[in-house]
């Protein structure tokens, strides 16, 4: 349970020029989380482009950032999908090797019930071969998972936490007052991550941490530890950049902040398009002018 408590980021895929993955780049990132108080990594997550990548880019992806993390930090990996037999084979054939846990959405545009969604994570749960975090997030599903699923869904042993971005913070609460105590509840919502822990919850799977992992994380832990004072600072000092990174897509707003600082170029692959020139301006000047 306290491997997932904290700031985990959902790491970026950096690509070249060209189109191709760059490893050197990744490498790159994955040393600047470490370095800078991020407690465990996301690896193919949507942030990371995983849709547009292949199952041997995925693989050499994940297998870098392991190599490179040399068991540090815990690793998350994602992997979710709209098909329930293909996923539960994957998990049950896979290796677990360097992996702590798994970040599974919930099933998009198919669209299932809440029944559906249970009996997915069911399958998924019985078949992984390290615990399972549920992913609910509507606006890129096209489903909410109702607060009494995801309690329902939580009495599975190997399933430990959710990552909630549903922007409701009724369903947020809900679940909130009712889970287990060995059941986690993490952010997905940057923007929102302070008062979510105020209200109970255990950290954030982030974006703006590929860019400010050092300022993100003694936030996140200035409220874990009840300093909310401090917490408050930090959390209005990154506000703007963290609503500004989502103005025009993810990752395209934190990609740019990433080239920026000089950590990885903007590339992203198709159907993905670089921000607007006044989403790009304005968070051009928010990097210059924050100063973690």
């Amino acid at each position: 349970m306290d491997k997932f408590k904290g700031l985990g980021v959902a790491m970026v895929t950096p690509f070249n020029k060209e189109g191709q993955v760059d490893y050197n780049a990744l490498k790159n990132l994955t040393e600047h989380l470490i370095s800078n108080g991020v407690d465990y990594l996301v690896v193919m997550g949507t942030t990371g482009e995983n849709p547009t990548l292949s199952a041997d880019e995925q693989k050499r992806i994940l297998d870098q950032v392991i190599s490179v993390n040399e068991k540090r930090k815990p690793i998350v990996f994602g992997v979710g999908g709209n098909n329930t037999l293909a996923l539960a084979y994957k998990l049950s054939s896979m290796s677990f090797d360097g992996i702590d846990g798994i970040l599974s959405v919930s099933p998009y545009y198919n669209k299932p019930n809440q029944e559906g969604i249970y009996q997915h994570y069911m399958r998924l749960a019985d078949s992984s071969g390290a615990p399972l975090i549920i992913y609910n997030v509507p606006g890129r599903t096209g489903s909410l998972i109702q607060a009494d699923t995801t309690l329902r869904i939580s009495e599975h042993e190997n399933i430990i936490a959710t990552k909630e971005a549903s922007g409701s913070l009724d369903v947020c609460m809900e679940i909130l007052r009712n889970k287990s105590d060995d059941f986690m509840v993490i952010s997905g919502d940057d923007n929102y991550t302070l008062p979510y822990i105020s209200l109970g919850m255990s950290g954030v799977i982030s974006v703006i941490g590929n860019a400010y992992p050092k300022s993100f994380s003694q936030m996140v832990h200035y409220a874990l530890d009840g300093n909310m004072e401090n917490a408050r600072y930090l959390h209005y000092k990154l506000l703007p950049l963290m609503n500004a990174i989502f103005l025009d897509g993810n990752p395209g707003g934190i990609k740019i902040v990433l080239k920026e600082l000089g950590i990885t170029e903007e590339y992203m692959r198709m159907p993905l398009h670089p921000v607007k020139k006044e989403v790009r301006k304005l968070l051009q000047d928010l990097v210059s002018d924050f100063k973690p």
